[in-house]
């Protein structure tokens, strides 16, 4: 009797052992900006376990101006990092073999910010006004080539909005959940003109590897994207504590932005119909097209399909 006893208990703990998920080494997630509510997705898988869930332990490492998040995924010293569709086709025009895994915004956040007052609607009534703008990022140049921009001196972007706030013919490039909802807390009204307005969308706070960890370790991989799109899931349906957590993190974000920025991710992460994290390569190959135009990759540099895969998305 003691021998079968003992049996059933070692078959119970084997069938208990074969439900759990597959244990993995710690890894690093580099973000591409201090935490805000374009990672809240990130963030909520941690807040809620899902990470957890799926055997493996993430350590979010937040960012900020130019953070060199590709360097630090393909030199190896981060294991995933967030960054854009457009970084990601840079990043491969010069040999970093980084790949797109989940793309959570389908339309890109990014806009220009300018003055009600200045009658200006549309971007390309951008004329005789100072705009701040990076110089680094692809939408900037994407713009400068397409459109004549008269009258328009452009200054480095300041990384907040008080120059905004003291000129009434500066504009500035934000995200459209964070810097206008600043603007208009402080007393201005501002007037956003969505990027992807003009054709240029790519996918946004992208979750990107290295071709390596992803060919050596598919397991890992699997379970970090599938913890990642739960954790969006969880974080457009109820991003409460999240939102606490990353105010903890970030004090200047208060919750009150923080809750703005998860209602207007809504619409430009659910844009598709299509499962979340989703990309086609129609996208990739448009975005690619548009970035040859604006003389900031070479043809045939860069092959689309090489930039991402689905293979993980749940």
């Amino acid at each position: 009797m003691k021998t079968l006893t003992l049996v059933l208990g070692c078959l119970l703990l084997l069938a208990g052992c074969g439900q759990r998920p597959a244990q993995h080494a710690g890894v690093r997630l580099a973000l591409n900006w201090f935490p805000e509510a374009e990672h809240g997705g990130f963030y909520a898988a941690q807040v809620h376990g899902y990470y957890q869930q799926q055997g493996v332990q993430v350590e979010i490492l937040a960012g900020g101006p130019d953070a060199p998040v590709i360097q630090r995924v393909a030199t190896g010293a981060v294991e995933f990092g967030v960054s854009n569709a457009d970084d990601v086709l840079n990043a491969r025009a010069q040999q970093a073999p980084v790949k797109a895994l989940l793309a959570p915004y389908q339309i890109n956040p990014r806009c220009i910010m300018v003055h009600a007052g200045t009658g200006i609607t549309q971007i390309d009534q951008l004329r005789d006004l100072t705009m701040g703008l990076s110089q680094r990022p692809a939408f900037s140049h994407y713009l400068r080539k397409k459109f004549p921009l008269t009258g328009v001196q452009i200054v480095p972007y300041p990384g907040n909005v008080t120059q905004f706030l003291m000129d009434p013919r500066f504009a500035q490039q934000a995200y459209v959940f964070s810097e206008p909802f600043i603007a208009r807390k402080q007393g201005a009204d501002p007037r956003v003109l969505m990027v992807s307005d003009i054709g240029f969308n790519p996918y946004a706070s992208v979750l990107i590897a290295t071709e390596e960890t992803i060919g050596q370790r598919p397991e890992m991989v699997a379970a970090v994207v599938r913890a990642c799109a739960a954790g969006w899931e969880h974080y457009l349906r109820d991003p409460g504590a999240t939102d606490q957590h990353i105010h903890a993190l970030n004090p200047e974000m208060d919750l009150d932005i923080l809750a703005y920025g998860a209602q207007q991710s809504k619409p430009l992460i659910l844009a598709a119909g299509q499962p979340l994290g989703h990309m086609t390569l129609e996208r990739w190959q448009a975005l690619l097209q548009q970035m040859m135009e604006a003389e900031l990759i070479e043809a045939g540099k860069v092959k689309a399909e090489d930039a991402f895969t689905t293979r993980f998305l749940p």
